[in-house]
């Protein structure tokens, strides 16, 4: 860690200022899985505010991308992970359709020798590794009743866990890995294994852009987040930071640029009293961040910081209890 302004902790470590519950918290997850987070620290009596930093997108399938996944069914990897809980649908959706025309395909083959079709709809042809519950649930929920295939989780969802988990650790030089993913998102085990020739390839299914309204959406939080100070009489330097909750380099990224770029507005100087119109800084602000890579990102900025290692609900929080940021 860099800069005596950074902070990063474990949650062995504790403050002895108990944090408000009347503190705002900023989530910065995507739409499609900011719900439960949000949920779960409201009814813990925290302000939380959504304002997405990524929206995802799905791309279209490549013949490249088809071509793997055909690979993969050919029983050419010996596993798959799946990164996130949109490529697990994406890639199911793949996965459905090219099992049906196999299906399809061998029915007719069977037929003209007068032979029966096989009624195993989904086989999984390597170990399925989802990296996190939510993941895993879309895969699970989503079994049909000839499926055959059983997900596999580590019991820690970062890299560390995954290496760990004996279908990784046993992968030797010349296996295959597949990876589901979204483009640009972080690239799992890559670099660890690459080093023991073990070959991977990975499919996006989608990519990650700003919001087109995440700008106008964190400058109406700012103005009224700025006017409930000035009633209450409150100065810039007196403010607790809100707390922003980022998982990705990809989002905090977009956090920056949006943060950065209202720095313009009505600079007012500091420990003077605010108005609606000042525009906070990115060290105004605390961070929930998940993982080594992004922290090392915020702590390079010498931004005060906490760190996890899973994105539940109960770590968030306990982090935001337990940090004295």
């Amino acid at each position: 860690m860099s800069g005596s302004s950074s902070k990063s902790t474990d949650f062995s470590q504790s403050s002895d200022k108990p944090l408000s519950l009347t503190r705002t918290v900023i989530n910065t997850r995507p739409v499609e899985r900011a719900a439960p987070l949000t949920q779960h620290l409201q009814a813990e009596g925290l302000t939380v505010v959504d304002i997405p930093m990524l929206a995802l997108e799905a791309r279209a399938s490549s013949d490249t991308d088809m071509r793997l996944m055909r690979q993969w069914l050919a029983g050419e990897y010996q596993a798959l992970v799946i990164v996130s809980p949109t490529a697990a649908a994406s890639g199911l959706a793949i996965w459905q359709l090219l099992e049906r025309e196999r299906q399809a395909n061998s029915a007719t083959d069977k037929e003209a020798k007068g032979t029966e079709g096989s009624s195993r709809l989904l086989a999984a042809p390597s170990h399925l590794i989802a990296v996190g519950e939510a993941t895993a649930a879309v895969l699970n929920e989503a079994k049909l009743p000839f499926a055959s295939y059983q997900v596999l989780q580590p019991a820690i969802a970062n890299n560390e866990g995954m290496l760990a988990m004996p279908e990784i650790d046993n992968l030797q030089a010349g296996d295959k890995l597949l990876v589901w993913r979204g483009l640009g998102g972080r690239r799992l085990l890559v670099d660890r294994l690459q080093a023991r020739d073990v070959h991977i390839d990975s499919i996006a299914w989608y990519e990650r852009k700003m919001p087109i309204n995440a700008m106008a959406q964190y400058q109406q939080w700012r103005q009224g987040f700025n006017s409930q100070n000035v009633t209450a009489g409150i100065t810039a330097s007196q403010q607790a930071k809100p707390i922003v909750i980022v998982s990705s380099g990809t989002a905090f990224e977009h956090w920056e640029s949006i943060v950065q770029a209202t720095k313009t507005i009505n600079l007012a100087a500091e420990n003077q009293a605010m108005s609606a119109n000042t525009p906070l800084k990115l060290s105004d602000f605390a961070y929930v961040v998940l993982g080594e890579r992004l922290a090392n990102m915020v702590a390079e900025k010498q931004l005060s910081y906490w760190r996890v290692e899973d994105l539940a609900p109960e770590t968030i929080l306990t982090a935001i209890n337990t940090t004295g940021l």
